[in-house]
């Protein structure tokens, strides 16, 4: 083989194949096309009116073509709000979650907690890339973030923080560009 022909036939591998080895067109078919998100803030000092984390969360999924199916403020409280991201999940009319706040350190942030467990299958990854892409804002205070996601009844669950740059990059550079084919990965029927 020539050295064209190898790097032929590296460049025919790496664009029809991750780096798992899967193949980039069966796996892509089931993507959602248009998808139908529920943004939840999570604060006790917010409201809709003034809420820029999620103002941000809405305008890259509006930016993309994507609906808002549903949008709402919530207390810092456990049992509030894993009934609200349950109760987004289970509807027919959400394909993802986003939650923006709790995600901290301190005693009244409850979103990982209260989220989490409601996760059928952890999707680590999220956590990892978000923190990575927000070391170049906030330096080294990335370790006190516990963005996190994962799968609740077959819909992607994204739990970012609650200022407005780390809802912004979260949902422009990760969850709008990821949501759609994780989401038809979660619902794809077994094979």
């Amino acid at each position: 083989m020539t050295d064209h022909d190898h790097g032929s036939a590296e460049s025919h591998d790496h664009d029809a194949h991750d780096g798992d080895g899967h193949d980039h067109d069966a796996h892509h078919h089931h993507d959602v096309e248009s998808l139908s998100a529920a943004i939840i803030t999570v604060s006790s000092s917010r409201t809709l009116d003034d809420d820029p984390a999620g103002d941000a969360v809405a305008a890259a999924f509006d930016a993309d073509g994507h609906a808002i199916a549903a949008r709402e403020v919530v207390g810092d409280d456990f049992d509030t709000l894993q009934s609200t991201v349950d109760t987004l999940a289970d509807r027919d009319d959400v394909d993802v979650v986003v939650t923006a706040g709790g995600t901290g350190v301190t005693p009244d942030d409850v979103t990982i907690e209260a989220v989490s467990g409601l996760f059928d299958k952890t999707l680590p990854g999220f956590g990892e890339l978000f923190r990575r892409r927000s070391e170049a804002e906030i330096g080294t205070r990335v370790v006190g973030t516990r963005a996190t996601a994962g799968v609740a009844q077959g819909v992607p669950v994204f739990c970012l923080p609650g200022s407005e740059n780390a809802a912004r990059l979260g949902s422009e550079e990760l969850i709008v560009p990821e949501a759609p084919h994780l989401a038809g990965l979660a619902t794809r029927p077994e094979e």
